[in-house]
């Protein structure tokens, strides 16, 4: 006879991280749904939003610095950043001051579409977590202090 196995949790309901997996994989598939129109996957998204933000304080955003907004591995955000290139919605131009470094820049249709997404994105948000009502800030608040608590140095 198979040995009975234990569980924490009294039911998947009760389980923080089996509920993180549930509303992640659906809120994929929305932010899918609402990207694919504009040829743009949710992590070219997300580079694309990290390289609009950087843009607006610094002229010389790099590579790095959009791994390191995003909290992106630096490998996937070179090869993500290669496919944006290919669409036209980057430009790479070498560094003034650091050789080894390419100038990450939005390019006309990136912006055009980058505006487009956020856009769609954030209306896909605020009808994705309607539910919550008005405890939806509460609920950010608490995602922000789950995420620093286990950010990695």
């Amino acid at each position: 006879m198979a040995e009975k196995i234990e569980f924490k949790f009294s039911s998947p309901n009760d389980s923080p991280g089996y509920l993180l997996g549930q509303l992640t994989l659906l809120w994929q598939r929305k932010q899918k749904k609402v990207l694919d129109p504009l040829n743009l996957t949710q992590t070219q998204f997300v580079l694309l939003a990290a390289l609009g933000w950087l843009s607006r304080e610094n002229d010389h955003v790099t590579q790095v610095d959009i791994a390191n907004q995003g909290n992106a591995d630096r490998m996937m955000v070179s090869k993500v950043l290669r496919t944006l290139e290919e669409k036209k919605f980057i430009s790479r131009q070498e560094h003034p001051t650091d050789t080894r470094a390419k100038v990450i820049k939005l390019t006309d249709g990136g912006v055009k579409v980058l505006q487009q997404a956020l856009t769609t994105i954030e209306q896909a948000d605020i009808e994705f977590f309607s539910a919550l009502g008005d405890d939806l800030s509460l609920f950010n608040r608490q995602m922000v202090s789950v995420i620093e608590q286990n950010r990695e140095d």
